[in-house]
């Protein structure tokens, strides 16, 4: 069905580059509604400028366009042409700062403007789910813009905006996934007693399993290679204490009262939380500048030093290892879910400020020429916030660009990158308040309970 959709976006924003109304064409999925094909397009604007991000920083991109005759200054250059770009720039992780500022920028600009959109009825929708066109070379000219922007400051003030922007958005993350915890639970629950059919009881037993099986198994190598018996201090108390806070709420997740007070609690949305905190854990282990207690991923694997594997540029940005590769796949699944969710989880719902109103339906809709349209979902309000959601994807593409540069602290004077204990403290400190976010999904129906929680 995701597959679907994501098709049916791309068809949507084909037919209607220049149209001023929501665009409504999805012939293939005709229950489709607008409001999902929208989030999936702004979804998909946003996995190209990360896909161009990624082509940039390959290793080699430089020393390619240093070949192009008359292209490249200080490259390679034919009589009657001048070389007229600086590929420091283009290319490295001044290029993902700068594709990912000019998103940043973008989805900015449609966050202000969306501000209490109510209904689709509101002039301001049909720029939210049409215009595509527009869209597309609003999105480039500001790109374009932000390869302008001289290095000075830049670089070293994005690096702050990036690391309290990609904070937020590890929180909304493990929001996310609290709440497809909640709704895998709850389908696989109801599946399980409406068709009498024990096997889904075995299967959520064995993702729950599978889920402490791999977290407790990270809690123990983090032990072994990013611990010392006689330092590295600052990672055994961070293994200890997020280890401590997965069991209580693992624990309180299986209170009676809190069973009594939501049925649909249970470990398998503990499981996957603690999964979670174990890996943001490791993420920020990997940024501590003290190679004693931060091993290279790949060096463990082949019995090479650091040095070795990142060649003699100690600050080589190496996004690509295990740990950027994980966030890589976590950000996209989170992105594509954020464009197709439909929560009944209310406190999530609040959370994420989405609004549940019936719509017009799930059925499709023929026009007078006979093609199936998607519905539009949202005559009578919105079915979540345009203002946060384009919020959420501003936060996201600073996070993907906290992700490719490997959290690093640009050096402005050359392409070297510094690792720095910031990045460290503000991932713990972001598994800290998540796991608190998810305590209070847990208990906030027992200290509040004259509110509805269901």
């Amino acid at each position: 069905m995701g597959a679907c959709m994501a098709l049916c976006s791309l068809a949507s924003c084909a037919s209607c580059l220049c149209g001023s109304a929501p665009c409504l064409l999805c012939g293939c999925c005709p229950s489709s509604n607008n409001s999902t094909i929208t989030r999936l397009v702004f979804s998909i604007f946003l996995l190209l400028g990360t896909t161009v991000s990624i082509i940039m920083i390959l290793p080699g991109m430089e020393t390619q366009l240093r070949k192009i005759p008359g292209f490249c200054q200080g490259g390679a250059s034919i009589p009657g042409l001048e070389n007229q770009v600086n590929c420091d720039v283009i290319v490295g992780y001044k290029s993902v700062y700068r594709m990912c500022f000019a998103m940043t920028c973008f989805f900015f600009l449609f966050c202000a403007i969306m501000i209490r959109v109510r209904s689709s009825k509101d002039p301001r929708a049909a720029l939210q789910n049409g215009f595509w066109f527009f869209k597309f070379l609003i999105l480039v000219g500001i790109t374009v813009g932000a390869f302008f922007i001289p290095d000075g400051t830049f670089n070293t003030v994005w690096f702050y905006f990036g690391a309290v922007g990609s904070f937020i958005f590890i929180l909304i993350q493990l929001i996310l996934l609290i709440d497809f915890a909640h709704s895998w639970n709850k389908i696989w629950v109801e599946n399980a007693e409406e068709g009498d059919n024990k096997g889904w009881y075995a299967a959520l037993l064995f993702f729950t399993v599978l889920n402490y099986a791999l977290a407790i198994t990270a809690v123990v190598l983090f032990y072994v290679y990013y611990t010392q018996p006689d330092g590295c201090t600052e990672h055994k108390v961070f293994i200890s204490l997020n280890l401590i806070f997965c069991v209580i709420i693992s624990v309180v997740s299986i209170l009676p009262k809190v069973q009594e007070a939501q049925p649909h609690s249970g470990l398998l949305q503990a499981s996957i939380i603690s999964l979670y905190t174990m890996y943001v854990t490791w993420s920020a282990m990997t940024n501590n500048p003290n190679r004693k207690c931060n091993p290279s991923l790949l060096s463990l694997m082949s019995n090479v030093s650091t040095t070795e594997t990142t060649g003699d540029n100690p600050g080589h940005v190496q996004w690509w290892d295990a740990q950027g590769i994980v966030g890589l796949i976590i950000f996209i699944f989170c992105t594509l879910y954020a464009s197709i969710r439909s929560s009944s989880n209310t406190q999530v719902n609040k959370l994420m400020q989405t609004e549940e109103t019936g719509g017009s339906g799930g059925g499709g809709v023929v026009g007078e020429d006979g093609v199936l349209r998607a519905v539009d979902n949202e005559e009578d309000g919105v079915t979540y916030s345009y203002s946060f959601f384009h919020f959420h994807l501003c936060l996201a593409s600073l996070y993907i660009m906290m992700t490719l540069t490997n959290w690093y602290q640009p050096d402005t004077t050359t392409q070297a990158m510094q690792d720095r204990m910031p990045a460290v403290w503000v991932k713990i400190c972001s598994s800290w308040l998540g796991l608190a976010l998810y305590l209070w999904t847990l208990i906030a129906p027992l200290i509040f309970p004259d509110r509805d929680f269901s």
